[in-house]
Formats: C-alpha cells, structure tokens, sequence
C-alpha cells in the first residue's frame, strides 16, 4: 500500500472490540428511499439521510439488529468497515489488505464478496471481487497460518464491496438472504412482486389498518400480506435469519431480548379487514398457502373471482391493483381492454374508496381513463413504475 493512501477504518457494530455506534447503509429499491428513512427514524435509529438507492444512518449493535428486523422496504443493510481512493488493483490490494480481518473471520469460518462499480478505473467487478478476496485471506494467514474458504452460497461472512468514482468502500452484508426473502413466501407464481416493493406500495397508500383494504387480482397474495404485517404490528423479518448471527460478535442474549418484543406486539386482525380475489385457482391456493405461513391462517379472506365480479364492502377503502404491464409483443393490444375495465370497476364500484394502481406502462395506464390526484415513482427491478392514485368520488 502507497503511503499516501488515506484509509478511514470506522468503528462499527461488527467489530468484536467496540460497541460504538457505526455508518450503516440500507439499500432501497429506488423510489422507496424516503419511506424506509421514515421506517429506520421510526426504530429510533439517528444520523438517517436518503440517498439514491438507499438511506445511510448511524446504529449501535441493537440499532443494526432492528433495522434488520423491522425495514420493511430495505433489501439489505451493510455496515461499513473502510473507506478509501482507489483507481489500481494495489490500491484495492492494500487498501483491503490493511483492514484487521482477524477481528471479523477466522481461519474456520467461510466469506463470499460482493461487488459493485462506477464510474471508476476498476471495471470488472468479477476482478475486483477475486482481489478483495485475495487480500482478506492473506491478511488472515499472514496473522493465523491457515485461510478461511470460500462460500459463495451460505457465507458465514459476505463481504460487499462499493467503488465509485475511485473510492472504495467495504462493508460487511449483515442482512445475509436479501430482507425480502421473509420466510412466508412458499412458492412463487409467474412474474411475482416483490415483498419489499409490495410494502412500499402499502406505505405509498398510507393506509394504516383502520379501514379495509383489497386487491382484486392478488395472484399468490404478496400484496395482502404485506398489508397484513403492517395491520398486525408484525416485523417482517420475525421468521427469518440473518447474517449477523454468524458473526464472531454475535449478541444472542439482545437478539432473543428484540424477537420478544416484536412478537408481544402482534396483534390479530379483524374480520374482513384484507381481502384478495383472483380468477387464478393455482395462485389463490398459494396465497392462502403463503397467508397461513405468515401466521395469518384466518385473518386474511381469499375469494375466487374475475375482475369483473369484483365488489368491495364498505363505504371507504384501499384498493390496490398491480396488473400485467404487457412487456411482451402483442401483449399491450389485449390489456387495453382489462384497464378500461380497471378504470369502470373503480368508478361504478368503489365511491368513497381511494384507487391505486401500480404499472410499468404508462401507455396503458391511459386506458383507466380517470385522472390521477399523485403518482409516486417506483422500481420493479430495472422497470420504471408509477403506482397511480385516484380519488374515488
């Protein structure tokens, strides 16, 4: 390493030697910053700042554990260990290389390292990643005469690495499966949404639990689910692992402390709160399915039906719908006609309810022919959404 190579190592929460608090980054499909800065202010969590693609904030031990537990549109929360200029592989190297690896891994445990580029000199990521590993098993023979191995599948430590602009920064994943794997999901139907998304849907909606809520094409029923672990005070990742309870700093007696408090708020939902209809026999049977997982078996109501028999009850409401976007060719001519359907439901049927409809094709979005009060901005993956609002006079 250079000797002009200015390397910031941050006390941090996985660092076995200090309890200090340290800079942590949740990222965030884009569109969904601001909701999961709310989300970590909400935990107590300070120092919080939404950025492009995720929200950076500051936590202790039990404010990392948290943020694990409870960010409902979070895909995953690093912990950064170093930051530091990096334009050469032995700028990467040593840089790298000068973090006290010894007080993260041993010998016995395994890694796996992630990476990402920029806009940077380095620009294989698959290059960057080899070297990262290269150095932390150097460091970490050089000081235990053996090396750890790698473990691409279950790591008991993954590792990601950041370059942008030339300057790198390591961090340790303490997230492990991304945060929207929750554990409730048994199958998966065709072009699923994601949980994390499906929760950002529900915040964008405001809605609380004090009204009903449907989704009349619910498919395996992601939607009503997520809604349901916001109704009943239910932290998404209650019935999960996590990364972090693998590393050598591991607090098992707080872990067990913050699982019973999130499970003594749980509360049971009324009858009728949620409802999901679908004309899809095979994904209804999923939802039902991926429901009861969730530990919602007779909370949440399945009905099978068409759109088109679709009727909510209640004289206010959230409905939300997340219909086909029509990617493929000869798709959008068909969907014309199912959103002109969208919009008639929503204007004979819904009066006093408020609409919201999450697609990645505007053009088609047209064809609800009702005006939108808002439209959010939200990522399904690469593809640009707008989750659509309409005021059901």
């Amino acid at each position: 390493m250079s000797e002009k190579q200015h390397i910031l190592i941050r006390s941090v929460p996985g660092v076995p030697s200090s309890r200090d608090s340290g800079a942590c980054f949740a990222a965030v499909p884009r569109g969904a910053e601001e909701i999961a800065a709310a989300e970590l202010q909400a935990l107590g969590i300070s120092s919080v700042q939404a950025g492009r693609g995720g929200v950076s904030f500051v936590a202790d031990r039990a404010g990392l554990y948290k943020a694990n537990l409870w960010l409902r549109t979070a895909s995953r929360v690093l912990v950064q260990v170093a930051v530091f200029p990096c334009a050469t592989p032995a700028e990467l190297y040593g840089g790298v290389h000068a973090i006290d690896w010894t007080a993260l891994i041993t010998p016995d445990m395994t890694l796996a390292v992630d990476c990402s580029l920029r806009d940077s000199a380095l620009t294989h990521s698959g290059f960057v990643a080899l070297k990262t590993k290269d150095a932390i098993v150097d460091r970490i023979r050089e000081a235990c005469g053996s090396r750890p191995n790698v473990d691409t599948a279950s790591p008991d430590v993954r590792i990601n690495v950041h370059l942008h602009k030339n300057i790198c920064t390591v961090s340790l994943d303490s997230s492990g499966d991304p945060l929207d794997r929750r554990g409730y999901r048994l199958e998966r139907n065709e072009a699923p949404l994601r949980e994390t998304l499906a929760a950002a849907v529900v915040a964008l909606t405001g809605w609380d639990g004090s009204i009903p809520l449907a989704d009349p094409m619910c498919g395996s029923g992601t939607i009503p689910i997520e809604a349901a672990l916001v109704a009943g005070r239910v932290a998404p990742g209650l019935q999960r692992s996590f990364g972090f309870q693998r590393w050598l700093d591991y607090d098992e007696l707080l872990w067990d402390r913050l699982l019973k408090e999130a499970e003594s708020g749980v509360r049971k939902l009324p009858v009728g709160l949620i409802t999901g209809c679908d004309q899809d026999s095979r994904a209804l049977a999923l939802a039902s399915r991926n429901a009861a997982k969730a530990g919602f078996e007779g909370q949440l109501h399945f009905f099978h039906a068409a759109l088109d028999a679709f009727q909510p009850v209640g004289d206010r409401g959230v409905v939300i719908l997340n219909p086909p976007y029509g990617k493929r060719l000869g798709d959008e001519e068909q969907l014309k006609e199912l959103y002109c359907q969208i919009g008639d439901i929503m204007k004979k049927r819904c009066r006093g309810w408020t609409g919201y409809v999450l697609t990645g094709n505007l053009e088609l979005a047209k064809y609800i022919g009702l005006k939108a009060s808002r439209r959010f901005v939200l990522f399904n993956g690469a593809i640009e959404c707008r989750l659509l609002k309409y005021e059901l006079y």
